[in-house]
């Protein structure tokens, strides 16, 4: 029996196979492991694991709906707060800082509580102040009633972009003004420098704490439950009672937000790898 060879071209190609398998972030296996654990207790005991895990499909869409449409909202607040609080200006300084300092101090909770129960009556007085004078502008303040995914949008987004506001400071401070000075000198406008120079440089830096942003608030979108929002957290508080299973309800309740949350996290993860890599290069 002769011994085969193996054809040299081979030897690359599996290294680098290898290479990129050990390259792969291993905590993935931990993902895969819930994904397993849902899977098997659908599979052991489709009675009550498979109806819950149905019943909170819909909810999970909400929360990734509510989680997604409110991310790109807290980029725009935190990008405009964040050059608002560097601002030469004193009195857009002034606002962005008031803003930050005021929405910081007020737990995210009491916030949608606020917007969901206390802003249309606000609206309504508005309303009945310019009745007199606008009929039709005061009409549609009374008439203005928030629907209860906008209101859990428009809480998040408000209080997000007082911490994204923050990071996007931080950041844009982490740049030596030295390259804001080089941009100026080669003609560029102040907002071109920003776009063009620091800006870029400064998405480095905050991709990080924005990615942890990104995770906390997919966990705290929870909250939006007690705005009748039917989200996984609603849904779950629904199923429940109706049958009364709390343990196996808040069990799979609990495994889908961690697939959620650690899913998020690696992919945030991988795209700092492939930022730093192409830094580096």
């Amino acid at each position: 029996m002769t011994e085969q060879t193996q054809p040299l071209e081979e030897v690359p190609s599996q290294s680098r196979l290898l290479g990129r398998l050990a390259a792969v972030d291993r905590w993935w296996l931990l993902v895969l492991a819930v994904i397993g654990l849902i899977i098997l207790l659908i599979k052991a005991s489709p009675h009550p694991y498979a109806e819950i895990f149905n019943f909170l499909t819909d909810g999970i869409v909400t929360t990734l709906q509510i989680t997604l449409t409110s991310f790109i909202f807290i980029l725009i607040v935190g990008m405009f707060g964040g050059l608002g609080r560097l601002s030469r200006s004193w009195l857009i300084k002034g606002i962005a800082s008031l803003y930050v300092e005021i929405i910081r101090g007020i737990p995210l909770l009491v916030q949608l509580l606020f917007i969901w129960f206390a802003l249309p009556q606000i609206f309504e007085k508005i309303g009945n102040l310019l009745m007199p004078h606008w009929p039709n502008a005061g009409q549609w303040f009374i008439d203005l009633k928030l629907q209860p995914f906008t209101a859990a949008v428009l809480g998040i987004t408000i209080c997000y972009g007082a911490y994204m506001s923050e990071i996007f400071r931080a950041g844009i401070q982490s740049i030596h003004h030295g390259q804001m000075e080089a941009a100026r000198s080669l003609g560029m406008t102040y907002v071109q420098a920003m776009r063009y120079v620091i800006l870029p440089q400064a998405v480095r830096v905050i991709l990080p704490p924005v990615g942890n942003e990104f995770v906390t608030l997919l966990k705290d979108s929870s909250l939006v439950s007690v705005l009748a929002v039917a989200d996984l957290t609603r849904r779950g508080r629904e199923y429940m009672s109706r049958t009364f299973l709390s343990l196996e309800t808040w069990t799979m309740v609990a495994l889908i937000y961690l697939v959620l949350t650690l899913t998020f996290t690696r992919l945030t993860s991988a795209l700092e790898r492939r930022m730093s890599l192409g830094q580096r290069r």
